[in-house]
């Protein structure tokens, strides 16, 4: 399969308006394997352009050669030379859309949820699982595509769990029960997200349907492929328990985990130097985007924290600190994640790398 990494893609952002649009926009100025080539919105902002279309939220002002783009309909018509497709839309209309464009043939990169566990598309976090990308081949021939298919991210809670629980897995063995309790960035709600009187002075303890999707990624990310690549085995031994919560912080999702082991549980020093080693594929092929530490282990003790941790490694690194025994399962540990980037936008990035890299573009 010939490789299109030597060249730059031409990308296309739909839901380009939003936040998580603004933060494709952002991350793809600054990487030299894609161009912005098409902006796709609503059919109230379709013709205008993409200075007046939106409300900028992003910290980084937005990249000049976007301000005069004139925004399209989210129709595949209208994205004719685009050799990937970027999803930012919700998931209240993600669905028909993005599968229009993946029957039109295009490559689509989805940060929405909607197909997540579908058995035949691939749900990577590309630091942890791109071997799923063996089912893009079964996906293409179930749709009698060419060159079309979706591969998706994870929610943006799940992406910073599953890092230190793949380096764990792949060190010691199986897993047998993880609890979790989330603190997530108003970010991650998008815009207007949630309201000041919700928020200021305040924590929510509910972000509705969130618990159950990190329940279920957590299995089918560490899960495998059947022997046929036709559709993903989630993990049947593991069992993962969520609790989520909403905090006033803007960016960045903190996460308290316990881990059980089903075997014997290895050492604090051999879990803090696994979590050191863990390696991924996308930085062995020299994916732009790829951390150069995946986990960043910090034995700061009151570490990490969001506003001084979320943007290790470009905001593609996973921070993990606090790791301890626990009194009820073997170890306990903090994390941090870009909730936008590795969570969201960046993942989305680095898995069209990675596919570009291995010639599925």
């Amino acid at each position: 399969m010939a490789s299109s990494s030597d060249r730059v893609l031409n990308a296309g952002v739909l839901g380009a308006t939003g936040t998580v649009g603004q933060r494709f926009i952002v991350l793809l100025a600054q990487n030299p394997m894609f161009r912005i080539h098409s902006l796709g919105a609503s059919e109230r902002s379709a013709g205008r352009p993409y200075r007046q279309a939106t409300k900028w939220k992003m910290s980084e002002l937005m990249p000049e050669e976007v301000r005069d783009v004139a925004v399209k309909p989210c129709d595949p018509a209208h994205f004719a030379g685009c050799d990937v497709i970027f999803s930012g839309l919700d998931a209240s209309v993600a669905g028909d859309i993005e599968k229009a464009f993946m029957e039109g043939d295009f490559a689509v990169f989805s940060n929405a949820k909607n197909y997540r566990m579908v058995p035949n598309v691939p749900l990577c976090v590309p630091v942890v699982n791109t071997d799923h990308y063996s089912l893009i081949s079964g996906q293409r021939a179930h749709y009698g595509l060419k060159k079309g298919f979706v591969v998706t991210n994870s929610n943006c809670s799940t992406s910073g769990l599953v890092v230190p629980l793949k380096a764990l897995q792949d060190r010691f063995g199986p897993l047998n029960r993880v609890i979790v309790t989330t603190l997530q960035a108003i970010s991650g709600a998008g815009y207007p997200g949630v309201a000041s009187l919700d928020i200021l002075d305040n924590i929510v303890p509910l972000i509705s349907g969130e618990e159950p999707k990190m329940e279920a990624e957590v299995l089918k990310i560490l899960g495998g492929v059947n022997d046929s690549a036709t559709a993903c085995v989630p993990l049947s031994g593991l069992k993962v328990s969520a609790t989520c919560n909403r905090v006033p912080v803007v960016d960045g999702h903190t996460e308290c985990v316990s881990v059980e082991f089903a075997g014997t549980p290895p050492s604090i020093e051999e879990i803090k130097q696994c979590l050191r080693d863990y390696t991924c594929e996308a930085q062995d092929i020299g994916c732009y985007s790829a951390p150069k530490q995946v986990i960043s282990v910090t034995d700061e003790e009151d570490r990490p924290q969001p506003r001084l941790d979320r943007n290790a490694g470009e905001g593609m690194s996973v921070t993990v600190g606090r790791i301890r025994e626990c009194s009820v399962f073997h170890v306990k540990f903090t994390l941090l994640v870009h909730n936008t980037v590795l969570g969201a936008a960046g993942a989305s990035i680095l898995n069209a790398e990675y596919a570009a890299k291995k010639g599925f573009l």
